[in-house]
C-alpha cells in the first residue's frame, strides 16, 4: 500500500505508478472498471417511531403506536401505509438508498428470510428503557434479542466465516430515546419522583451504552447515532404549552428540550470515550437539535413554508395527536402539501426532513455529522475501486493514509 501513497503523491507520475500497480495486482488495463471488492455493507437498525417501517402493525398495542392506516403514506411513494409514522419514506429508507441497498424489512414482516442485507428492529414507542411504554412497544433490549435471532439465521445460512463478515462490516443505526424522556419521565410523576432529571439522563445513557457495547462483542464495529431533536418544540408540546398561562403561550417547552439536550451532550461524551476504549470502533454521530433547530426557526431557509404546525392532526399547532382518525380524538384537518411542513404530525416530521437528514448523515458537514459521515462507514477502504482512490481526495485521506 505504500507503492500506492507514493503513487498519489507524486501527481506526474501516476498513470505510470497506477498502471504498474493494478498490472502487479493482477488486473487488466488502467481502464478496467474491475473493483478491489465489493460488497454492500448490511443495515441493521434499532429504535423507536423515528425509523419504524411497520413492525408495530405486527403487535397489540395502541393506536398512538401504529401508523399503517390513512393519511400515513398519503404522498404515494408506497402503494398503501406501511407503518411509517410520515407521509411517505423515513430516513433509513433513504440511507439504504445511498448504500446501494434494498428497502430494509421490519423484522417482524411475514416471510422476511434474507437477512444479509440488514433488518430492522425499530417500534414505536419504544424507548431504552424497559419500562418505557411497558407491553406496548418493542423496547431496546427485546430489539437486541431478536438481532441474536438474525445472528444464529445468518451463521445457519452463510457458515459462521462469512456471518462473521456481514456482522463485523454493517452498520448499526440506532435512534431512541424520546419516548424515554416525553412518556417515561415528563409524563410519570413517579419517575420525576424517583429521579432527578440528571440522574434520569444518566440511567438512560447507561442503558443504551451497555447495548452499544453488547453489540460490539458480538461483532459491530460501525454505528450511527440520530441525536434527540429539540423535544419541546414538536407540536404536542407547543400545544400543551399554549394551555399554560405561565409559558407565555405556544412556544417551545423548554424542560422537554433541556432533557433532550442533556441527553445529547452525556452521548457525546461517551462515543468519545468509546472510541478510545474499544479497538476499530467507528462512529457517525449527528447534531440533530440544531440541524431540526434552524430548519424550525427559519423554515424558508431551507425550502419550507411551516415550521411549528403539523400538516396532520388538530387543536392548537396541530398538535393534538388525532391523525387518521384512529385515536381517542378522531376529529383531524390534513395540510394540502406536506412537502411545505417540517412537521407531519404532532410528533413527527414529513418525509422532505427524513430526506434532508439522510443526506446531511450521509455526506454532510463537520458542523452537522462526525467524525465519520456514513458515506464513510459504508466504504471501506478494501471496497472502493482504483478509479474512486484516483478521484477523490477525501476517499484518499479516509482509506488510504490511515
Amino acid at each position: 500500500m505504500a507503492s500506492l501513497q507514493i503513487c498519489l503523491l507524486n501527481h506526474q507520475k501516476i498513470i505510470i505508478c497506477l498502471s504498474t500497480l493494478l498490472f502487479s495486482i493482477g488486473f487488466g488495463p488502467c481502464g478496467s472498471d474491475q473493483t478491489l471488492s465489493r460488497r454492500t455493507a448490511a443495515l441493521f437498525i434499532f429504535g423507536d417511531s423515528t425509523v419504524d417501517p411497520g413492525n408495530n402493525n405486527h403487535i397489540t398495542t395502541i393506536p398512538e403506536n401504529q401508523a399503517h392506516y390513512e393519511p400515513y403514506g398519503k404522498n404515494g411513494f408506497f402503494e398503501a401505509p406501511t407503518g411509517r409514522f410520515s407521509d411517505g419514506r423515513i430516513i433509513v429508507d433513504y440511507i439504504a438508498e445511498y448504500a446501494k441497498l434494498p428497502l430494509i424489512p421490519p423484522f417482524l414482516q411475514p416471510s422476511t428470510a434474507d437477512y444479509t442485507n440488514g433488518v430492522n428492529f425499530a417500534s414505536g414507542g419504544a424507548g431504552v428503557l424497559s419500562e418505557t411504554n411497558q407491553g406496548l412497544a418493542i423496547d431496546l433490549q427485546t430489539q437486541l434479542k431478536n438481532f441474536e435471532e438474525v445472528q444464529k439465521s445468518l451463521t445457519e445460512k452463510l457458515g459462521e466465516v462469512e456471518a462473521k463478515e456481514v456482522i463485523s462490516e454493517a452498520v448499526y443505526f440506532i435512534s431512541m430515546g424520546s419516548n424515554d424522556y416525553m412518556g417515561g419521565y415528563l409524563g410519570s410523576p413517579k419517575m420525576q419522583e424517583q429521579y432527578n432529571p440528571e440522574q434520569f439522563v444518566g440511567m438512560v445513557i447507561g442503558n443504551l451504552t451497555q447495548t452499544i457495547q453488547a453489540l460490539y462483542e458480538k461483532g459491530g464495529r460501525k454505528f450511527a447515532f440520530l441525536r434527540l431533536c429539540p423535544l419541546g418544540c414538536l407540536p404536542a408540546f407547543r400545544a400543551l404549552n399554549s394551555m399554560n398561562p405561565e409559558s407565555g403561550g405556544g412556544g417551545c417547552f423548554e424542560a422537554a428540550s433541556a432533557l433532550a439536550l442533556a441527553h445529547n451532550n452525556a452521548l457525546k461524551s461517551v462515543l468519545n470515550s468509546l472510541q478510545y476504549m474499544l479497538k476499530d470502533f467507528k462512529y457517525c454521530n449527528s447534531n440533530f437539535y440544531g440541524w431540526l433547530l434552524e430548519r424550525i426557526e427559519d423554515p424558508s431557509k431551507y425550502g419550507f413554508k411551516d415550521g411549528v404546525n403539523a400538516c396532520c392532526g388538530t387543536g392548537p399547532y396541530g398538535g393534538i395527536f388525532s391523525c387518521g382518525g384512529t385515536k381517542e380524538v378522531k376529529d383531524y384537518q390534513l395540510c394540502d402539501n406536506a412537502g411545505e411542513y417540517v412537521w407531519w404530525d404532532s410528533f413527527h416530521p414529513t418525509e422532505r426532513i427524513h430526506e434532508q437528514l439522510a443526506k446531511t448523515l450521509w455526506n454532510g458537514p463537520p458542523s452537522d455529522v462526525g467524525p465519520y459521515k456514513l458515506e464513510h462507514l459504508f466504504s471501506d477502504k478494501e471496497k472502493l475501486t482504483i478509479g474512486d482512490v484516483v478521484d477523490d481526495p477525501e476517499a484518499q485521506q479516509f482509506s488510504l493514509l490511515k
